[in-house]
């Protein structure tokens, strides 16, 4: 049994829970190393306190799952099988306190686990699964410094297609096309390229906008590698860039500075945002501030904490999230730098290294 699960199995005591049933294809990998995506099909690993896990795999994954999976006693069902019939063989007819993932269980599961396991209570593991995701493991770390330094060389290579009358969806093109050629399973999420008065917009969706001289560029884009996730955004200058704008980039560079001083072990999450917030604010820009300065960042390109300047949860070594503050001024453009960091006993680091000084893009 592996770290991951023997913890688990630990918590499992400590709360009570006779036996816990993980379904989300993500937990799964995350504690036997079996990653899929069974589509509709039942995909579930069962803990029983004092026995031997059970992982409960369509037919179609048996072989992968024998390969890649720290469990040794994996059962199949095929797509006549009914794989509740399954569970209620290895839990038995009467169970005290059942532990699920409440936010990943649908209504239509729920009912079909009920009638399979009845059991007296049942107990959601979420928050658990989120607080130990939270701390990855020196071998997650490894994976998340290779999915930061892909994305890097993808955003490196890619600025080699900025030219005048490029359209931002022409850019998303070249740079989703990097990713898998460099070795990415794919983007973590929905690449962002934006340009001139089209940076102002946070979350903008890339359009046919043509690339033009005094534009800012920003590009917001993640790779997934070996099953973790990276984030970085970078803000160019295209060509000769009005005034305010620089001052604009130089605020945003400074409150990302900030806040990556204020990681540490030991603080809050909230003084991540609120280090970064002040330096903005103090620059006149703090309505144009409109977001958290960052989240967690793993399996999930957003996943637990969410630094916002309330969260007083406290960060610990291992933890990994963003830092991202940005300034949007309608109709003029916006900035946003964007690193991941990783916390330490001494303080924190950076996963990502890509440069971010003030830069013009020259076409």
């Amino acid at each position: 049994m592996n770290e991951a699960l023997k913890r688990l199995e630990r918590e499992m005591a400590v709360e009570g829970l006779d036996a816990l049933l993980i379904t989300d294809p993500k937990h799964v990998y995350y504690l036997t190393g079996f990653a899929s995506n069974p589509h509709e099909r039942f995909l579930g690993l069962l803990l029983s306190r004092g026995e031997e896990p059970v992982l409960i795999v369509p037919a179609l994954d048996a072989e992968s799952a024998h390969a890649s999976s720290t469990v040794s006693k994996i059962v199949t069902h095929s797509d006549t099988d009914d794989p509740y019939s399954l569970l209620k063989n290895h839990l038995g007819s009467k169970l005290g306190k059942l532990g699920i993932e409440k936010e990943h269980v649908s209504v239509a599961r729920f009912e079909l686990l009920s009638k399979a396991a009845p059991a007296d209570s049942f107990a959601d593991i979420g928050p658990l699964l989120r607080r130990m995701r939270a701390i990855k493991s020196p071998g997650e770390i490894e994976r998340m410094e290779h999915a930061a330094k892909l994305v890097e060389e993808v955003l490196r290579q890619g600025l080699a297609h900025v030219k005048e009358g490029v359209s931002e969806i022409e850019l998303v093109a070249e740079l989703e096309y990097l990713m898998k050629k460099l070795g990415a399973a794919g983007p973590s999420f929905d690449t962002m390229v934006l340009s001139g008065p089209n940076t102002a917009l946070p979350h903008g969706v890339p359009g046919r906008r043509l690339i033009a001289p005094g534009d800012l560029l920003m590009f917001d884009l993640g790779v997934f590698a070996d099953g973790y996730a990276s984030d970085i955004t970078r803000t160019f200058a295209v060509g000769q860039a009005d005034s305010e704008l620089v001052r604009i980039y130089d605020t945003v560079l400074a409150a990302n500075e900030a806040g990556i001083a204020a990681a540490k072990a030991g603080a809050s999450y909230g003084s991540v945002d609120q280090a970064a917030r002040a330096v903005i604010e103090e620059a006149g820009y703090g309505s144009y501030f409109v977001h958290r300065v960052g989240h967690g960042l793993g399996m999930d390109t957003h996943e637990y904490p969410s630094l916002h300047g309330l969260n007083g949860d406290i960060m610990e070594s291992g933890n990994v999230f963003t830092v991202e503050p940005g300034i949007y001024v309608p109709g003029l453009g916006g900035v946003r730098i964007e690193d991941e960091v990783l916390v330490t006993e001494g303080g924190a680091r950076t996963l990502t290294q890509f440069p971010k000084g003030w830069t013009v893009l020259e076409l």
